[in-house]
């Protein structure tokens, strides 16, 4: 390589880009294919650091785009990324995998772009960080000084462009064939359903499966966005009856999970075969969805099903626009497509819904009484100005009664729990400590308004050593 550098840790520093740093692997320009927007990007290679999304992040924040990829991209791969501008060797604590320490290939260091290696032993580079700079302000400094002194990259990523981006690339990956989307009503969704209305109209079918555990006016918003408002084929399948009949009588948490998603997937089948031509299947996936499931230098946090559980023998192509993107990313996106802000900051929600908040055996009325008293917490926090304060906050009601008295008689009738916590990663959380009158309130709309509850109790227990939902 021919470029500089010269770089005190902690200090920015200045580099001098090699010579025709646009050729990639086996001689190919780095160019995107004929009709795509030239995006310049950074691409991050993971050597076994645990602050890939860090940086990832900080970059964005700049306004260039950037991707984290496998230690051991191949040059086809590498040439295959259109518009790299520079790629950053993110060596860490997992640098050591079953017992050799990765490097990247020789098809990255004759990459012909610069490189900047940080806290990994690179064979070469034109800028090498020994060690990341604790501070954030130079952490920053740096990664500026690499993305557009080096690289020479424009700050011209944002939300309109990754949408007029992903609009170009799902017209040119599904031409004039059909897609079946799940739409939940959740945020990644939605999302994906917005952008593929956007893109191909009509080539989209979309189905939302009414399971009976949604929360209070999710089905109805669900169908006035999409039907009314976007005006998408949406299939309303309304399975309540069948969903409840098959959990009734279960208590063990996993079970209920696994009867939920199980049942979720038969009712999705048996709407599919119902369609012809469908040869794509939309999926929300997200990239802490592919993170959590775990890369080859950082165990799996958790499996997602639209990572690692679909089925080998699928018979649909996946279609994935939000991939890349963190979760703040994807309601930003959300927001430029046009979504209602009560879906694009919706509440994050566990895939079995109210399932798993109405404890034990699920029982129908003390089901009705746990979503009238979310609705009551949503709508005061929202009056409160704690919506966009608190990361998640809902109501569980559990399967055992206490002792109380109503119209001067004693009653005995279930507590509603409140929980309110905020967190960054959902590793750890913390309580959200909330002012007195607001609880006050809170609690007397529920004892008023919600037909068998006698109390109403506010859960302090932080993660750990509690979780953040109660099964």
């Amino acid at each position: 390589m021919s470029g500089k550098c010269t770089n005190p840790v902690g200090a920015p520093f200045r580099c001098q880009p090699p010579a025709n740093r646009h050729v990639l692997p086996g001689g190919r320009r780095n160019a995107a294919p004929t009709g795509e927007r030239l995006t310049p990007r950074i691409v991050i290679l993971d050597l076994g650091s645990k602050e890939n999304t860090l940086i990832a992040r900080d970059i964005r924040a700049l306004g260039v785009y950037t991707e984290i990829h496998p230690h051991d991209i191949t040059a086809q791969q590498l040439a295959a990324l259109p518009n790299v501008k520079g790629i950053i060797l993110n060596g860490g604590v997992n640098r050591v995998v079953d017992g050799v320490e990765i490097d990247a290939s020789d098809a990255v260091y004759n990459s012909g772009v610069p490189l900047m290696a940080v806290d990994h032993r690179a064979k070469k580079a034109d800028c090498v960080l020994a060690q990341w700079p604790a501070e954030e302000a130079a952490r920053k400094d740096a990664l500026k000084a690499f993305v557009f002194d080096a690289c020479k990259a424009e700050a011209n990523w944002n939300m309109d462009n990754f949408i007029a981006d992903q609009i170009e690339l799902i017209k040119k990956q599904v031409g004039d064939k059909k897609v079946l989307l799940a739409l939940s009503g959740g945020v990644d969704s939605s999302v994906v359903a917005a952008l593929l209305i956007r893109a191909i109209g009509d080539q989209l079918t979309c189905v939302h499966v009414n399971h009976g555990l949604l929360r209070k006016g999710e089905p109805e918003q669900v169908v006035e966005v999409f039907r009314n408002q976007l005006g998408a084929n949406l299939i309303y399948v309304d399975a309540v009856d069948r969903f409840l009949d098959k959990l009734a009588g279960v208590a063990d948490p996993e079970r209920k999970r696994k009867i939920i998603g199980a049942e979720f997937i038969r009712v999705f089948e048996e709407e599919a075969r119902k369609l012809d031509g469908i040869e794509f299947l939309g999926q929300g996936t997200i990239y802490p969805d592919i993170v959590e499931s775990g890369t080859k230098t950082a165990k799996m946090v958790k499996s997602h099903h639209n990572v690692g559980g679909l089925p080998e023998d699928l018979q649909f192509e996946l279609v994935e626009p939000l991939k890349m993107l963190f979760k703040d990313e994807v309601r930003a996106c959300g927001v430029a497509l046009g979504l209602p802000d009560s879906m694009v900051y919706r509440q994050p929600f566990p895939g079995p819904g109210l399932g798993v908040r109405c404890t034990g055996a699920i029982t129908r009325d003390r089901l009705e009484a746990l979503r009238e008293a979310d609705a009551i917490l949503r709508e005061e926090f929202e009056i409160a100005g704690l919506r966009g304060k608190v990361w998640q906050y809902f109501t569980v009601v559990p399967d055992f009664r206490s002792t109380g008295v109503r119209d001067n008689a004693r009653c005995y009738e279930w507590p509603v729990i409140i929980r309110a916590v905020n967190t960054v990663d959902a590793m750890t959380a913390t309580v959200e400590q909330v002012e007195w009158p607001v609880l006050l309130k809170i609690t007397d709309r529920i004892l008023a308004e919600v037909k068998g509850v006698n109390r109403v109790l506010y859960d302090l227990s932080p993660k750990p050593v509690a979780t953040i939902e109660w099964e």
